[in-house]
């Protein structure tokens, strides 16, 4: 007997299900951090948690801008079945923007950092651990914002060969990575200029100072292993990683740090080899790595690995090459070097799960959520972490998976859609004042 489909009403409410179940089995202390948060405010009809939380679920319900966020809001049904399924009174989007304009940043960004504790305490990402020990954590730079005109005293300027300037804002990204697809946000700094005057603008090089500091004060004890692109391998990110006592696998261009480059190239004749085949119903995967350990660099010796990846398709008329070179501080042999160079490869994880993610599926990233506060705009930038976060444990729900796999053209955003028609159409029974209260 043919299973019948799942109904546009049935999709959205797996949703809104799987929304509540994840916050409260993986993030159950959300709403208390959030009403531990400073409150200033002369007037007080809402708590900070609603407050917070209403932003926090523009996020979640990806509604892609306050004003969208404010025309569902608008409409009964929309709050009174966030409040029956979700037990908070939705705010206007503007008095909660009021809230992020005075709240310090750092106040999300612990809370954030809470979060991602309690991710480690159950144990979510052991089995996806580097050697099974440490943590895979790419660091990357992306940009948030980009104005005509300057926005604040802290944007960054960028002048074009016509010689017109822009200004904009840029963050510089932590996240745990896995080889399941998630990659969660462990920490952000934002890349800032100082008030006043200054020589130079800051960049991701000074970022990753601040970053790492930050990384060490909340996760002190995390075993961590740094995946980063090629403008990452130098002194000052080595310095760190030795104090800290953190591995790195740091992808390696021709022609940076030249000496290393130049004898791992001369030295190749004698690196050892491993070579592995992957094949699915449609391409065959050729892997050929190399390493060598003990290329000296200053005062300090390193590991160098070479993985050259060619695809073939099943009917050999397709081929495709590939070649990755890592500078790594994890001395090598033939039964780890093809999980070192694997997991160098996961940091694409955080432009494709994260930040594409964030910039084109749903959550608009690069939308000038505040175009007149910085503040507010690293508090959204936060809250869009938190709520990519539990979006990412939403869509590896058993529920969730199904609804993918029943229809071949099914798709997350399309889902999401259905969850605000569900919110929208769905005839809440709860006869309870607070639902229908308007903020």
């Amino acid at each position: 007997m043919q299973k019948t489909r799942t109904t546009a009403v049935e999709k959205g409410h797996i949703i809104v299900k799987s929304i509540r179940n994840v916050i409260s089995s993986r993030f159950p202390k959300l709403l208390t951090e959030f009403n531990k948060l400073p409150d200033n405010r002369k007037r007080s009809e809402y708590s900070m948690a609603e407050l917070v939380t209403g932003a926090l679920f523009m996020f979640i319900f990806k509604e892609k801008s306050r004003n969208a966020y404010d025309n569902d809001k608008c409409d009964d049904n929309f709050r009174k079945n966030v409040y029956h399924h979700f037990k908070f009174r939705l705010p206007h989007p503007d008095t909660s923007d009021e809230v992020l304009r005075h709240l310090p940043p750092n106040e999300l960004e612990d809370i954030k950092a809470t979060l991602v504790s309690g991710l480690i305490e159950q144990k979510v990402f052991s089995k996806f651990r580097f050697l099974d020990k440490w943590y895979l954590v790419t660091v990357d730079g992306t940009g948030v914002a980009t104005f005509e005109e300057k926005h604040c005293e802290h944007c960054l300027t960028k002048t074009s060969k016509n010689g017109v300037t822009y200004y904009f804002h840029y963050v510089l990204e932590a996240k745990i990575v896995t080889s399941s697809g998630l990659a969660i946000s462990l920490a952000s700094e934002f890349i800032e200029n100082p008030s006043g005057d200054y020589q130079k603008q800051d960049c991701e090089q000074k970022a990753f100072v601040r970053l790492a500091a930050k990384i060490k004060k909340n996760f002190p004890r995390l075993p961590i292993c740094i995946l980063a692109d090629g403008l990452y391998p130098n002194n000052t990110v080595f310095d760190i990683c030795e104090k800290n006592n953190w591995l790195f696998i740091i992808t390696l261009k021709e022609g940076c740090i030249k000496t290393f480059y130049q004898e791992a190239e001369l030295l190749k004749v004698t690196a050892k080899k491993q070579t592995v085949c992957r094949a699915n119903k449609t391409t065959k995967t050729t892997l050929d790595y190399k390493y060598i350990n003990d290329i000296e660099y200053g005062e300090r010796t390193f590991s160098w690995i070479e993985c050259n990846e060619t695809k073939v398709s099943a009917n050999n008329n397709c081929t495709s090459c590939q070649r990755f070179v890592y500078i790594t501080n994890v001395t090598q042999t033939s039964e780890i070097v093809i999980t070192t160079a694997d997991s160098g490869r996961l940091r694409w994880k955080t432009e494709n799960e994260g930040f594409n993610t964030q910039k084109n599926l749903g959550y608009d990233l690069e939308h000038k959520y505040s175009r007149v506060s910085y503040t507010a705009m690293q508090n959204y930038y936060q809250l869009l972490q938190i709520a990519h976060m539990i979006n990412q444990f939403v869509e590896q729900c058993k529920d969730v998976v199904e609804l993918i796999v029943e229809h071949s053209k099914q798709t997350m955003l399309d889902l999401w859609k259905k969850l605000i028609a569900y919110l929208l159409m769905n005839q809440c029974e709860t006869n309870d004042i607070c639902a229908v209260e308007s903020g």
